[in-house]
């Protein structure tokens, strides 16, 4: 008589739900300054009501502690790089194919980065701000809408190389510097892996076949070993960065989840258009 194997656990429920926004969460950041006390402070970008919102986990895991109000919204985040605990560089779209790049918190502007005359890349869907430990140049890597990756150098303010991921318009992108590797992910049904060589020249490395179409945004966590997908099917799906298997389906919105984020305590939030905010604890880092 064969013996019947044993099933994996159930997907766990999320740690807590923060319900206090009034429309779709389109992003989310954790502050990186604050990542080192028990409880981390939280952001969340909104999208028809233009607020940028601060939340502290401590306070009840639902208390909105200040926020700011924008002026303009669009497809594409912003990406923020931290240069020191008074100033950090910020990464906007610009109009149509430009993207900005501001030093905050002062909002001076750096610089614009403007494709080549007759590059049709279309908008820039996502943003990845990042310098190497080696180089003082900012880099910045940009997915567009004609579903291609393309690395500037923001101080040259020039395109170093581009290389097409995709079929449709990339909506979410994350870099993993110490491997040289990144991930991205569409509205198709492919994720795909490609690297950055020492020549500064990106090359597609393989695609990963999902179950369903639609990933809104990706992200690695911080010790380089999982990586999480913000789904069109209102699922989040974790990942084994080196090998790409998958590790777990997280289910409890009801709509499109729009955006995901780690934490350094290993915490994963996730936003939707159900205009809440799952937190998960999940493959504890170890």
């Amino acid at each position: 008589m064969a013996v019947p194997l044993p099933q994996p656990p159930p997907p766990p429920d999320p740690q807590f739900v923060l319900r206090g926004t009034q429309s779709a969460v389109h992003a989310l950041h954790f502050c990186e300054e604050a990542q080192d006390q028990r409880h981390p402070l939280l952001f969340s970008g909104q999208g028809r009501d233009l607020t940028l919102r601060l939340w502290d986990l401590a306070e009840g895991r639902n208390a909105v502690v200040d926020s700011v109000q924008l002026q303009s919204m669009g497809f594409c985040r912003s990406s923020v790089l931290a240069g020191g605990q008074s100033r950090w560089m910020l990464a906007v779209p610009g109009k149509d194919s430009e993207v900005q790049i501001l030093e905050m918190p002062s909002g001076t502007s750096v610089c614009t980065l403007q494709p080549e005359a007759g590059a049709k890349l279309g908008l820039p869907m996502c943003l990845r701000l990042w310098q190497a430990d080696c180089s003082p140049h900012l880099l910045l890597l940009a997915g567009y809408e004609d579903g291609s990756v393309a690395l500037w150098d923001v101080s040259e303010r020039k395109v170093c190389s581009r290389v097409a991921c995709h079929e449709e318009p990339i909506m979410g992108l994350d870099f993993d510097s110490q491997k040289a590797r990144g991930v991205s992910g569409s509205a198709g049904k492919a994720l795909a892996v490609w690297s950055l060589d020492g020549q500064q020249a990106l090359q597609v490395r393989g695609t990963h076949q999902l179950t369903n179409p639609g990933i809104s945004d990706v992200t690695i966590r911080a010790d380089r070993k999982i990586l999480a997908t913000a789904g069109w099917d209102h699922q989040v799906r974790v990942f084994h960065w080196r090998t790409m298997k998958p590790l777990a389906v997280l289910a409890f919105h009801s709509a499109t989840i729009h955006c995901v984020a780690f934490a350094t305590n290993g915490l994963l939030a996730a936003g939707s258009g159900d205009q809440r905010i799952s937190v998960w604890s999940i493959y504890s880092r170890t």
